[in-house]
């Protein structure tokens, strides 16, 4: 036995070290009808390294000689697009051919992309960024600083994000624990300041260790439940004691979730980066069991990719935007059927971000590097899609929205991060009383929001 116990506190430590969180602000959550429409889930799909929005989203009419021309070796074939219906933001479009099983989202109007977005501390336009006459956000074209601003860090020492301040300001009604979710150790957009955030591994939270926590009865298991209740008369063991015990708490629920729900019948596909489809399935497998059990509001954060394209962005190897768009379209597709098969068509929403834009200009190696502005999407029941919202920028080198001084074409966002994250907050009940703590840069727009989402 002293073996097992020995063995069983390793196990907590390396799981509390992995960054497991607690909760959000505790409790259990108010039952309500399983029919009641009041449930309101994000998911946000977060794409490392700055992804390509200019080989995303490609105007298809007199636009695209000017986008060829820019591009150069990393232009898209006009053939090669999947033209989207209609017209929208000035020009008719096409997407990059590895999404196009998410085309009927479009076609379907339950999914938009915003044109240009980014960070920005005030309006700003290109000429005014190249004059240095207004202020900018800090360390842009740094990944790490500029994931965690996308996220909702304002560059001071708080360092929560617009998910999870927006968690914290909602009306009590709509609080409850297991609230902000990650499926990484990245959680900027989900921590509040105030509270921590709770971890569901890919693969489920079931064993830890030799406890399987679908079996709450078995001994391995009220060992570490009594580990969970240890007290202690130093600050920090008591703070890691009650870490340690929110995270299993957290993992039971999880467990609980799975074990009682179906499994989607879609195919998320396979991928040996991060493997989105299995957390995408994972997520669209227990949402039913927690609207089902009364959760109000939750955010689960996705990252996912290798978007860092600064060489061989084009062609068939694993790393190539080409090769793993694909991989993202067929998840999303599954995920978004999936939520519509269970009946969560009108309660989720699923939102597309990356860290930065990148250069219109090719880089030296095929690639393209460092920028700003970058197109952004979302899509669910509740999205007023079929639609490029925003303004969307001139591909010209030095041209109007090329804010770069050397003219390698990094796009001034028109449109800032924080109208795009406040239209959603907003469907997931925050007050425009409360916008000004939750997105502080926010005062100095005109307009708050954007129209993304139904009435």
């Amino acid at each position: 036995m002293t073996t097992n116990r020995r063995q069983l506190l390793a196990t907590a430590a390396s799981l509390a070290t992995m960054g497991l969180g607690t909760s959000f602000l505790g409790g259990t959550p108010t039952q309500s009808r399983a029919g009641d429409e009041s449930y309101r889930a994000l998911i946000v799909v977060f794409l490392n390294g700055g992804n390509d929005g200019h080989n995303i989203l490609v105007p298809t009419d007199g636009g695209y000689s000017d986008y060829q021309t820019a591009r150069a070796n990393l232009a898209l074939p006009k053939a090669s697009l999947v033209n989207l219906p209609g017209t929208a933001a000035g020009h008719t479009f096409g997407l990059h051919p590895g999404l196009a099983d998410i085309q009927s989202l479009y076609t379907q109007r339950r999914m938009a992309f915003i044109a240009n977005v980014g960070p920005l501390v005030v309006p700003a336009s290109a000429g005014q960024v190249r004059d240095n006459a207004v202020a900018v956000p800090p360390f842009l074209l740094s990944h790490f600083d500029q994931v965690m601003m996308q996220q909702g860090w304002t560059g001071g020492d708080d360092l929560s994000g617009w998910g999870g301040r927006t968690l914290e300001a909602l009306p009590t009604t709509l609080r409850h624990g297991l609230s902000a979710i990650t499926t990484s150790t990245e959680r900027t957009l989900v921590l509040g300041r105030s509270s921590q955030v709770s971890f569901m591994a890919s693969d489920g939270p079931r064993y830890w260790g030799w406890g399987d926590l679908a079996y709450p009865e078995r001994q391995n298991v009220q060992v570490l439940n009594r580990m969970a209740r240890w007290q202690f008369s130093n600050a920090y063991e008591q703070e890691y004691a009650r870490t340690y015990g929110s995270a299993l708490a957290d993992s039971t629920i999880f467990t609980q979730a799975l074990m009682q729900s179906r499994a989607p019948a879609e195919d998320f596909g396979t991928d040996s980066n991060g493997s989105l489809g299995t957390r995408l399935r994972s997520i669209a497998t227990v949402l039913p069991y927690f609207k089902a059990q009364g959760y109000r509001r939750q955010i689960f954060f996705v990252d996912w990719g290798q978007f860092d394209t600064h060489a061989n962005q084009r062609g068939g190897g694993p790393s190539t935007q080409d090769a793993q768009l694909p991989i993202l379209a067929k998840a999303l597709a599954a995920f978004d059927s999936a939520n519509r098969a269970s009946g969560l068509d009108m309660n989720v929403v699923t939102a597309v971000m990356s860290d930065f834009g990148r250069t219109v200009r090719p880089g030296s190696g095929g690639g393209s590097e460092h920028a700003w502005g970058n197109h952004f999407w979302a899509f669910g029941g509740p999205v007023a899609g079929g639609t490029v919202l925003g303004n969307f920028p001139s591909p010209l080198l030095g041209g109007p929205d090329d804010g770069d001084q050397a003219k390698n074409g990094r796009h001034v966002p028109t449109t800032s991060t924080d109208q795009f994250a406040a239209s959603l907050m907003q469907w997931m009940g925050l007050e425009p009383s409360r916008w000004p703590d939750v997105f502080p840069h926010l005062a100095n727009f005109s307009q708050k929001t954007i129209p993304l989402l139904l009435a």
